[in-house]
């Protein structure tokens, strides 16, 4: 019995640890939204970028992120460059310049083009109906980036009307996440 109990407290703090952020594609995003309804995060990135590699890597592991992204967002990871083919509002997005040869940068996808993303990596956030509520480029840490996922989350946003607005909630923001 003893060794049961040390088994599954065990294979539970494994699967604790190795939590991770559930992704999926846009449309998946999109058909669970009509269910049960959240805003939709985007990782808008490419495979050479090195601030993208290390959102992967100190970011979108940190656990307290990851189960605040998982509870309150649908996560899309999105090849910015990408040769994914997306229907997202009833039009087809594809990146017809597309080179499958290519080991570095590659043509942007229409869809990075319809977000307006010119830079990776670009996170963006988009509102229960699918529209673009802002882009945030660049690399975030976790407390970073646990100011906008909450922001949006709550509809703060809405009464931040200027920059200084921004400014004082975000000076008077109480973090939370564990870095």
């Amino acid at each position: 019995m003893k060794k049961i109990l040390i088994l599954t407290i065990t294979l539970f703090s494994l699967s604790l640890s190795a939590q991770q952020i559930n992704w999926m594609s846009f449309e998946e995003a999109v058909n669970a939204q009509k269910v049960t309804p959240k805003k939709i995060f985007v990782d808008a990135y490419t495979i050479w970028c090195g601030p993208c590699k290390m959102l992967d890597k100190n970011t979108f592991s940190n656990p307290d992120l990851v189960a605040y992204m998982n509870k309150n967002y649908y996560a899309v990871k999105f090849n910015a460059e990408g040769n994914e083919t997306v229907i997202f509002k009833g039009k087809k997005y594809t990146n017809p310049s597309f080179n499958p040869d290519s080991k570095g940068r590659n043509s942007i996808h229409e869809l990075s083009t319809f977000f307006g993303v010119r830079a990776y990596p670009t996170l963006l956030f988009l509102d229960e109906e699918t529209n673009l509520i802002t882009p945030l480029t660049g690399y975030r840490t976790p407390n970073q980036l646990e100011l906008y996922l909450k922001v949006f989350k709550n509809d703060d946003y809405k009464n931040l009307k200027t920059q200084e607005e921004f400014n004082a909630y975000s000076s008077n923001f109480k973090y939370e996440f564990k870095e």
